[in-house]
């Protein structure tokens, strides 16, 4: 028997045998089984599964129809599964752990859980590469058009998740100059958070280092305007000042080779770039007003001159 596929980002689907199953009816039959595939590492209590699949009914109702739908999704599982797919007994179900099938959402927490703790810029290429295949898992939010209080929570974690791990690779692709690959990994998080700062500020950096001052400027005005609408909130200071480098051109690239830059992620070396910059910037606008003040008191002394003669 083939391993059967289920997919829970965007629409709910099972795949067997090269053919796509696009849902199982009755829905609350799918429901069951999509609630057991997210909470797959333990088992459920049957009086559990009643109240938070069918909370509106009573007690007595909601075990009733608990009953009806394992039994509907035993029979409609049969016959790309077997009989060994869920593990039932009086008090408890569950998926059975050592049941050989593929889960959309447990390869993305698993390459997260594998990469947690690890800087972007210290992943190895076989790190990069999995958490690259992670996030290709992400094919749309968690069960599209559900919105039951269960799947929102789910949701909202696996999207942080996602979210997370394309910050980390937009980390590793900067500190490996592949720029335009950083480009395309914080425009999937603009997607989904367009307000979302830091990613505004790594897209600032991306196109300046890929030689395109222009699209960087422009991506603060994006950041400016989305933050705006959004939150209702101006920039803060270091986006601002990250901002005028751009602007006066004043930013540093790297110029090293990658083995002999320092070791420190970009984000911590950051700040301290921001305000040397900024220093850089305030150093050149002060010579400038102190050469206009020496022209302007050459030309006052020669008019003094005149005026005395």
């Amino acid at each position: 028997m083939s391993t059967i596929k289920f997919f829970l980002f965007g629409k709910f689907r099972i795949g067997s045998d090269g053919r796509l199953i696009q849902k199982i009816e009755p829905r609350k039959a799918e429901e069951l089984l999509v609630y057991l595939l997210l909470h797959r590492d333990q088992p459920q209590s049957r009086e559990h599964l009643a109240d938070v699949l069918w909370g509106e009914v009573s007690p007595e109702q909601s075990k009733a129809y608990l009953r009806k739908s394992l039994w509907q999704l035993q029979a409609l599982l049969e016959p790309c599964c077997g009989q060994g797919f869920l593990l039932v007994d009086g008090e408890w179900l569950q998926v059975k752990p050592q049941f050989d099938f593929w889960l959309d959402i447990e390869v993305l927490e698993k390459v997260f859980r594998n990469t947690q703790g690890i800087p972007g810029k210290d992943l190895d290429e076989a790190q990069a590469r999995s958490l690259q295949e992670g996030v290709d898992t992400y094919r749309g939010d968690l069960l599209d058009g559900w919105y039951q209080d269960w799947c929102l929570y789910e949701r909202e974690r696996l999207q942080y998740l996602y979210l997370a791990m394309l910050d980390k690779l937009m980390d590793h692709c900067e500190s490996h100059e592949e720029y335009e690959k950083g480009l395309l990994f914080g425009k999937r998080i603009l997607h989904y958070d367009r307000a979302r700062e830091r990613t505004h500020r790594r897209l600032m950096r991306l196109y300046y280092m890929a030689g395109d001052r222009t699209a960087a400027l422009r991506q603060y005005q994006k950041c400016v305007t989305a933050l705006k609408e959004e939150l209702d909130v101006d920039p803060a200071e270091r986006t601002r000042l990250l901002f005028e480098m751009l602007r006066e051109d004043t930013l540093e690239t790297p110029s090293q080779p990658n083995h002999m830059r320092n070791n420190k992620s970009s984000e911590t070396e950051e700040p301290l770039n921001i305000l040397f910059s900024h220093l850089s910037i305030l150093h050149k606008s002060l010579s400038q007003i102190q050469t206009q003040i020496a022209q302007d008191i050459e030309i006052i002394q020669k008019t003094i001159k005149r005026n005395q003669y």
